[in-house]
């Protein structure tokens, strides 16, 4: 696939900027426990689904003291719907008990506190400082790796390398451009039948229209990223 221009990445920037900036999660949260949880849970599960699960859980566990003595059972039958709710029951409940011990009930702020806590990997840690601090950083999920290799922003065959080619592209305001190619890429560029005829990125598009037909080979990518996104 050929590669995106300096050009190119001057449209793709200007592009996300003027029609994404301000955008924030579709993930429901109050503070920054939620907010955590919901990130943590999103992992190969929708938004949406997510956003309907939460509520009861932060009912019954609002903050992370009640989650850290929280009964197993208890949290997987609130998770029951949500995918792999076994591990991710597990983990939120060891996430609290570490943010209790070692950080007096509140959600550390620090890239290198957050990956140490249970269920929370690079990813989720991006994802978190970027929508509670605005961060320069890009967390990359299934959309951002499936836009950003469409786009030509990056040919690497991980999501760690995929970032690091995006944040050396895209440099600046990297917290707008996460969230930019997750909608983009969840509402238009889309795995399968993405709406390449409206799409204001065609003309820049390094996919050759294949895409457009069935998103064959642009799934199997989405799916092995998928895998590398759950701890």
């Amino acid at each position: 696939m050929k590669k995106a221009t300096k050009k190119d990445i001057l449209f793709i920037r200007d592009y996300f900027l003027k029609h994404y900036s301000g955008m924030v999660t579709e993930l429901e949260f109050k503070n920054d426990y939620e907010l955590l949880i919901a990130i943590i849970l999103s992992a190969q599960c929708t938004d949406k689904r997510v956003n309907i699960i939460t509520p009861a859980l932060f009912q019954n566990y609002p903050d992370s003291q009640s989650l850290a003595n929280a009964n197993l059972d208890d949290i997987k039958e609130l998770l029951k719907t949500c995918s792999f709710f076994n591990n991710k029951a597990e983990n939120i409940i060891k996430m609290a008990k570490d943010v209790v011990e070692y950080h007096d009930g509140e959600i550390p702020h620090e890239h290198k506190k957050l990956i140490k806590l249970a269920g929370v990997g690079n990813k989720t840690a991006n994802v978190f400082l970027i929508e509670a601090d605005g961060a320069n950083l890009m967390a990359v999920d299934t959309h951002v790796f499936r836009v950003s290799h469409r786009l030509g922003l990056s040919d690497a065959k991980t999501v760690g390398l995929t970032e690091v080619d995006l944040v050396k592209k895209l440099k600046e305001d990297l917290h707008i451009f996460h969230q930019a190619m997750v909608l983009f890429g969840r509402y238009k560029c889309k795995a399968i039948a993405p709406l390449c005829e409206e799409c204001e990125l065609k003309t820049v598009c390094k996919s050759d229209g294949r895409f457009g037909v069935d998103g064959k080979n642009d799934l199997k990518k989405s799916i092995k990223t998928k895998k590398e996104e759950v701890k």
